[in-house]
């Protein structure tokens, strides 16, 4: 199966970077699965999940990311994710995201609540 080139960048680091045979993203037009030969495209990402799926040396791996907010765009056969924040779900540390849940539902936070939901998303996914 081809592969593609992907770019995860956030505003701060480069996430992560290498070949990929899908990618799957949320944007605002709905999920979005990008392979080898894709259309063009432009879009803007919803907070949530993104799975990169590789051909790793003992069959398919997984790379999980969480996401908020960016864009994603795909032409000859590169797909950048530019992320306002992005972190891998082994980065996430999942105590810290379930006590910014909680802090957020007290405060009545909703894009805080968001962003942690997104993060135990991306791990519970991871594993």
């Amino acid at each position: 199966m081809a592969e593609l080139h992907v770019e995860l960048v956030a505003a701060d680091r480069k996430v992560w970077s290498g070949e990929a045979r899908l990618v799957v993203a949320r944007t605002l037009s709905g999920d979005i699965g990008v392979m080898a030969g894709h259309q063009p495209m432009l879009g803007v990402l919803e907070p949530g999940v993104i799975n990169i799926r590789t051909a790793g040396e003992s069959g398919e791996d997984t790379v999980i990311a969480a996401v908020h907010g960016g864009f994603i765009s795909f032409a000859e056969n590169k797909l950048s994710i530019l992320a306002e924040l992005a972190e891998l779900s082994d980065e996430i540390d999942i105590e810290r995201a379930e006590r910014g849940l909680e802090r957020a539902k007290a405060e009545q936070d909703a894009e805080a609540g968001r962003r942690a939901e997104v993060r135990l998303h991306a791990v519970a996914g991871a594993h």
